[in-house]
């Protein structure tokens, strides 16, 4: 009786669910969605996967840094324990102490003592399979410095003899960075056990102290090869003596990074020295974790599907046929005419986006005849607009340099007499066809530079010796077509107001050559230069060239040729303006290739 009732109870809660979800605001279903679908189940699920994952791992991985940081400390210890025997067995030498006690009538009996003690004994044999270096020092002034040997006076400024002192004790353990002799001797990280060699004090009154010094490379290496698989850092205070990261013996000793969570850390006291040995844990791999744990994400996830997929079957149920009808009207989109659609129910978004489509349909039917004729009158009357304007800048065309030329050979020829005119006569004739013959606006770079050429020509016998230049132009760029007397219109402004205004010698280059995807005009001048104002102004002239600039009076060449390359590049075209007052002048221009 309780299950039927139950049973009828849940029918009833799905057959209303089902009136009225299609009247549900897409935001609503979206919402419902959302909340029973992901963020509980995800919630749930997540929290439960990550505390099991990272607990156990944590555990883990907390037992396997403290392996390793006792593993560490042994190793450690046990290189510091080998000089430390080894510093015992020195210290209670009997003849090592008489050795560095007696006192030597010259210098030769001290040498011939030397050689006998270190080179005949065993000392050097049974100390070098160690791979410990040795140095010994005394205030025995009848012993020479040199060799295993050392006077007292050249460690007492040292550190490490300083804190010794301080300390009171008898022996400890240093870390130092040695750069005492650099750069004769390049600077290296050091590890020293020192020993005060005061066994046999009662005998002798000589201050004595052993230094051996522990082979700091070997240690690195040692720490590196055990392969721990997570970084360890020897540290003293917050300064890093030894690590499996990287040490670079010629570099001092670099700073911890504190900044890392999670890292075991150990103390270790040694010879008076107190160290910290931290094991910073290794990154964890998600999906190693994932596979320990698969059983229990397994079970999660058949939970997580059984709800989602019931709510989602009846709201897609709601929305994914409407949805359908719309996407079959617009893939059939690029018909000449667009589909309404037949069937159109619900109170929802979707509801009203298909009664609205259908709207649109009509009223975008209704326009496409008008819009396509109107578009096409447009794109004539852009032609023709383009055209006009191309015959307006060939009427702009301001020749003035011509007749500044003209003036100049007249005023040569009346005052030398010479024969020279005819020759200027003809290339200028050369430019005159250029300026009368507009049949085509645009010529090769060859013969443009032909152009260039023609006139430097008639400004090197105007100015002389005041005017010198040098054409460079790529052999691959001289078929490229460009509006007609554009180079020139720049050439003739640097002659005009560059070298012409400046009563020094100077120069003109032109460059043309490719750069990436660019073809690139360059015309520098070494005349006058120009203030930074006249530079900026020019500079937005450039850019920002016009049929309405070429209206006004004055200076209008420059406009014209950027203008006509505007039109030619689709605006594409890239104006750069550089120079100094009193040094010269540098315009550039950048035409992508796929222009030209």
């Amino acid at each position: 009786m309780n299950l039927h009732w139950i049973s009828n109870r849940i029918i009833g809660v799905r057959d209303c669910f089902r009136a009225h979800i299609d009247n549900f605001r897409i935001k609503k279903k979206l919402f419902v969605l959302y909340v029973f679908c992901v963020l509980v189940p995800l919630v749930l699920t997540d929290s439960f996967i990550i505390y099991v994952v990272f607990h156990s791992e944590q555990v883990a991985r907390q037992h396997s840094m403290e392996n390793v940081a006792n593993a560490v400390s042994y190793n450690f210890v046990s290189h510091v324990e080998s000089a430390a025997e080894m510093a015992r067995n020195l210290y209670i030498n009997r003849s090592l102490n008489e050795f560095l006690a007696k006192e030597y009538d010259d210098a030769l009996e001290y040498v011939m003592a030397y050689y006998t003690y270190f080179q005949k004994s065993i000392f050097d044999a049974g100390m070098s399979s160690n791979n410990i270096g040795i140095k010994l020092y005394t205030d025995n002034e009848t012993i020479i410095k040199g060799g295993k040997c050392n006077n007292m006076a050249s460690i007492r400024e040292s550190d490490w003899y300083q804190e010794l002192e301080t300390s009171g004790g008898a022996k400890s353990l240093f870390f130092l960075y040695d750069d005492s002799h650099s750069p004769v001797i390049e600077a290296e990280r050091k590890i020293i056990f020192v020993r005060r060699m005061d066994y046999y004090s009662y005998s002798d009154s000589y201050e004595k102290m052993l230094v051996l010094t522990l082979n700091y490379g070997n240690m690195a290496s040692d720490l590196i090869k055990m392969n721990y698989g997570m970084p360890v850092y020897i540290c003293s205070g917050d300064t890093v003596l030894l690590s499996n990261a990287g040490n670079s013996v010629r570099k001092n000793f670099e700073k911890y990074d504190d900044t890392v969570k999670g890292a075991y850390i150990q103390e270790m006291s040694l010879y008076g020295q107190n160290f910290m040995i931290y094991v910073q844990p290794p990154k964890i791999s998600a999906l190693e974790e994932i596979k320990k744990n698969l059983t229990i994400i397994m079970l999660l996830l058949i939970v997580n599907i059984a709800l989602p997929f019931v709510l989602v079957r009846e709201i897609n149920r709601s929305f994914s046929v409407r949805i359908g009808r719309l996407s079959d009207v617009f893939n059939r989109i690029e018909e000449e005419k667009l589909i309404e659609i037949e069937e159109t129910d619900g109170k929802d978004e979707i509801g009203e986006l298909m009664c609205n489509y259908n709207r649109m349909v009509r009223r975008v039917n209704s326009l496409i005849q008008t819009i396509y004729i109107a578009k096409m009158k447009e794109q004539e009357m852009l032609v023709a607009r383009q055209n006009a304007e191309l015959l307006a800048l060939h009427s702009q065309i301001n020749p003035h340099f011509l007749f500044n030329a003209l003036e100049s050979i007249r005023m040569h020829s009346i005052l030398k007499n010479e024969q020279e005119t005819a020759e200027m006569v003809e290339s200028l004739a050369l430019l005159q066809r250029q300026y009368i013959e507009w049949g085509n606006d645009f010529v090769e770079i060859k013969e443009e530079m032909e152009f260039v050429e023609a006139y430097l020509d008639l400004q090197k016998y105007r100015f002389g010796n005041r005017l010198s230049y040098k054409l460079d132009v790529e052999e691959r760029c001289e078929n490229y077509r460009i509006p007609k007397l554009t180079v020139v219109t720049f050439v003739e402004n640097a002659c005009v107001h560059g070298i012409e205004s400046k009563s020094k010698p100077g120069w003109i280059f032109v460059r043309i050559y490719e750069q990436e995807d660019s073809l690139c005009l360059e015309i520098e001048d070494t005349g006058r230069g120009m203030e930074e104002q006249a530079m900026n102004t020019l500079q937005f002239r450039m850019e920002n060239a016009n049929l309405e600039m070429l209206k006004d009076k004055g200076r209008v060449g420059t406009v014209n040729a950027c203008l006509r390359l505007k039109m030619m590049s689709h605006d594409r075209v890239s104006f750069e303006v550089d120079g100094e007052y009193g040094i010269g002048t540098m315009i550039q221009m950048k035409i992508p290739l796929t222009c030209l």
